[in-house]
């Protein structure tokens, strides 16, 4: 079969999208170890609220990291190279940029909390879900907004939309997850 008309993945690529892969896996056994008696719906949103967490710890929680100490493109390890990659799509996660820095320590702090809370009272039904719900769900939304805003403000100096890996997996498809399912959840 003649595959030169298919796009291939860089192995980093391939071995980012497998450890999303397993966070997503390990949501799933979460989701089913914990939230055996919610309903349909709230499995759904327990799978994302438990994927939510896992993915702002480990790996936006080392991005920070890496950014405080120095800066990704002086970093070494797998994370340091999966943020690699992901800086051909956005440059300014390479650099330390204070503004993705600034909103990825409210994402790690903040928002890791917040899901971890809606767990709580999702599981354990509290009165207050629905309040932690439309507030995690904004702070997910203002974080994108804060993200990308500036960035086409000034004409998307930093991002690579000339690749289809770039622009529709890494850009369009992560981060498109994290508005579409916050906006699904203020419904």
């Amino acid at each position: 079969m003649d595959s030169a008309g298919l796009p291939s993945l860089p192995l980093v690529s391939v071995l980012s999208l497998l450890a999303c892969s397993l966070q997503l896996l390990a949501a799933g056994l979460l989701t089913r170890r914990y939230g055996g008696r919610s309903s349909p719906m709230d499995k759904w949103i327990l799978l994302w609220l438990f994927y939510d967490v896992i993915v702002h710890v480990t790996l936006e929680g080392p991005f920070v990291y890496m950014s405080l100490v120095g800066t990704v493109e002086t970093s070494e390890g797998p994370l340091a190279e999966l943020w690699k990659e992901y800086s051909k799509a956005d440059s300014r996660w390479l650099v330390s940029d204070p503004t993705i820095v600034s909103v990825e320590i409210l994402t790690v702090v903040l928002d890791s909390l917040l899901a971890l809370l809606l767990i709580h009272a999702i599981l354990n039904k509290k009165y207050y879900r629905h309040f932690l719900q439309v507030a995690l769900s904004v702070c997910e939304l203002y974080g994108g907004w804060m993200t990308f805003c500036p960035e086409w403000l000034t004409g998307s100096p930093h991002l690579n939309t000339s690749s289809w890996l770039h622009l529709w997996l890494y850009l369009a498809f992560f981060n498109g997850l994290w508005v579409l399912v916050p906006v699904l959840l203020l419904l």
